[in-house]
């Protein structure tokens, strides 16, 4: 890792400083950041770039791309660079320019590179995909793309159904990234000491091979006349009929990011984000990332403490982002919480943790979390309004419990509370919306009269529910927007109404449109590449933006792109699946079995819970068979000590 004093080779510098002028928030654009990694390009055999379909904003502070940047960067001989998506006022310079989609460290063309890793966190970057490699000179289609044009490789969350864009990119990976990069980069680096040994298709044959990377090509899909798919089967000898997810299971040996860069231009979140543990087996029917991050691998406390010292000195951040899916669930948070604390007390560091379930919350962690004097409101998701639907999503916290720990937090000082709902869960109805409302005027009754002041507040923030793929929900038949914006509004009109309570409640929401959109895109199978392409040719980009979504463009292109295959957008959201039919994602392997995952959503529908499996015996979810991995939990017993507390600096 050099910083290069001279232009790099291939910089697009030159072209694109006159544009900058022209465009808002030109510093996302300029690079330089603290951190970031200029390297030779001739003395490198392997060259990534990272994507992040959306702005520099959102995607700076994504971890997936920070860990994989370093985890490849580490390597002599792998070179990787990020870019973002750019701005409309930005891509409109651009192609007038006739100036490439570039990298931000170096600004060097995208469609140089070997690999292009675009990785999503939601299905509503796909059209931004799009612009990427259009931008870049990249051809759209993966089948038009020649043997001088980067693969195009899938990542995160998103790609866990990559159906949707199968035309559009050459791989996709599966579950974790950091020895999948490297297992790609190994790959092509023998691919090019073989000369580069049949083209194009020999390097994705080799990937398919390996039985861990998923090319798209390389597999046919049959459709029944009533649109469900019949089969989806390898059409080259020695592709498997499955691909499977990668599991990393030691995250002590990768403890990264270790030097994240710290960005120029405001961001979402700037923190250093520590991540505790990974995966989650509290068995929440509609969460996806719950379900396709098993097993739980914790890192132990003496490497949580290490990044932390190193991370703060590296980056210069005062906030600490504990992250995982249930921060407060690790086997040590206490002793994790309060031993950071000891440390940095009398700094300017504090510590955070993402929105915390109750059952796992108590007023000592949150005591440590703001020694420092930075006491936010407390931040919780009980997802479902009423005891009957916590049940049907396997959210096993009582109306009680959240109380319980609301009485104790206003007594402790705290003044607001911020709720998270989804609207629109299966099986729900107009009665277990409107006990949202109940449940926070019961929460503001609490408060005042714990705290003794009136002077407390509950937001309330809800969203849609949108069934995903390797979900127990990925059967079920989704809300229309209609139904949604419905019981928004009975829920509003409710708090309102209510004169004792209603001014103390916020209520926060978003529309149903958008999560329909997320839901065909999500569910989807390869005909959705026509409805999205056809999207992007008529303006659309950012989808995840209020101000640029257009419900209007989504519906029109799908009624269209759809009708001659006899399906339409009601057809894959709203309709409920049966057991009998092939689902898009069936031939990849989350490691999920099927059965168990048919099981669970008839126990939700009878409103059964299941108890989390860390604690309690199997229940035959199949990822630790199938994946030959275990779940990892301490305590480890060890400790921060010898303790070596942070002094401020009093001379400043």
């Amino acid at each position: 890792m050099t910083d290069t004093p001279t232009r790099p080779t291939h910089s697009t510098f030159d072209a694109l400083e006159p544009l900058l002028a022209r465009v808002s928030k030109p510093i996302q654009y300029v690079g330089g950041e603290h951190n970031c990694v200029v390297k030779d390009w001739d003395a490198t055999q392997v060259r990534w770039c990272l994507a992040y379909p959306d702005a520099y904003e959102v995607g700076q502070p994504n971890q997936g791309v920070a860990i994989l940047y370093e985890v490849l960067n580490e390597r002599d001989w792998i070179l990787a660079e990020r870019t973002y998506a750019v701005w409309p006022d930005m891509e409109k310079e651009l192609r007038e320019a006739r100036v490439s989609q570039f990298t931000l460290d170096a600004h060097r063309p995208v469609g140089i590179f070997d690999v292009l890793g675009v990785s999503f966190s939601t299905e509503l970057g796909y059209t931004n995909l799009l612009s990427i490699l259009d931008l870049s000179g990249i051809p759209l289609h993966s089948e038009d793309r020649g043997d001088g044009h980067p693969i195009v490789v899938a990542g995160g969350h998103a790609a866990f159904n990559p159906e949707p864009i199968s035309d559009f990119i050459d791989v996709a990976v599966l579950g974790d990234g950091e020895e999948a990069s490297l297992l790609i980069s190994d790959i092509v680096r023998e691919w090019k000491d073989d000369g580069c040994e049949d083209g194009r298709d020999g390097l994705l044959m080799r990937l398919a091979l390996t039985g861990s990377f998923y090319v798209p090509r390389f597999y046919d899909v049959d459709y029944l006349d009533d649109g469900r798919i019949q089969r989806v089967a390898p059409n080259r000898p020695g592709v498997p009929f499955q691909v499977r997810k990668h599991t990393l299971m030691d995250l002590d040996l990768w403890p990264y990011p270790k030097k994240p860069i710290v960005p120029m231009a405001e961001t979402v979140h700037e923190r250093y984000s520590v991540e505790i543990f990974r995966g989650c087996t509290r068995g929440c029917r509609f969460c996806q990332a719950g379900m396709i991050t098993r097993p739980v691998r914790e890192r132990n406390i003496e490497t949580i403490g290490a990044m932390v010292a190193s991370g703060l000195k590296a980056t210069g951040l005062e906030e600490i982002g504990l992250l995982s899916l249930s921060s407060a669930d690790h086997s040590e948070i206490a002793e994790v919480t309060k031993e950071l604390a000891d440390r940095y007390e009398g700094t300017n560091v504090s510590l955070s943790l993402p929105s915390t379930r109750v059952d796992a919350f108590n007023i000592d962690l949150a005591n440590e979390l703001s020694r420092n004097g930075r006491r936010s409101g407390l931040t919780f998701a009980p997802e479902g309004g009423s005891e009957r639907m916590r049940k049907v999503i396997n959210k096993m916290v009582t109306e009680d419990d959240l109380i319980d720990t609301v009485a104790a937090a206003f007594s402790s000082g705290w003044r607001q509370v911020k709720l998270y709902f989804m609207c629109g869960l299966p099986t729900e109805t107009d009665e277990d919306v409107l006990a949202i409302a109940k449940m926070a005027t019961r929460v503001i009754d609490t408060g005042r009269k714990a705290a003794g002041t009136r002077d407390v507040r509950c937001t309330i923030s809800i969203g849609g529910f949108v069934p995903k793929a390797h979900t127990p929900f990925q059967w079920a038949g989704q809300a229309s927007a209609e139904t949604i914006d419905h019981r928004l509004q009975i829920l509003r009109e409710a708090i309102r109404e209510d004169r004792n309570y209603g001014k103390a409640i916020g209520m926060r929401y978003h529309d149903g449109k958008p999560g329909v959109i997320e839901g065909l895109l999500s569910r989807g199978d390869r005909r959705i590449g026509r409805v999205i392409e056809r999207v992007w040719r008529e303006g659309g980009k950012f989808d995840g933006w209020s101000e640029h979504f257009s419900f209007e463009r989504w519906t029109t292109a799908a009624a269209e792109e759809l009708a001659p295959f006899g399906v339409d957008l009601a057809w894959y959201t709203t309709r409920e699946r049966g057991y009998e039919e092939v689902l898009p994602w069936d031939h990849l392997d989350a490691g999920l079995d099927r059965d168990w995952m048919w099981e669970d959503w008839q126990d939700a529908l009878d409103g059964r819970e299941v108890e989390d499996c860390r604690w309690t015996p199997c229940y035959d979810c199949g990822v630790c068979p199938q994946m030959d991995t275990e779940i990892q939990i301490g305590p480890t017993g060890r400790t921060l000590l010898p303790l070596t507390v942070v002094k401020p600096d009093l001379s400043a």
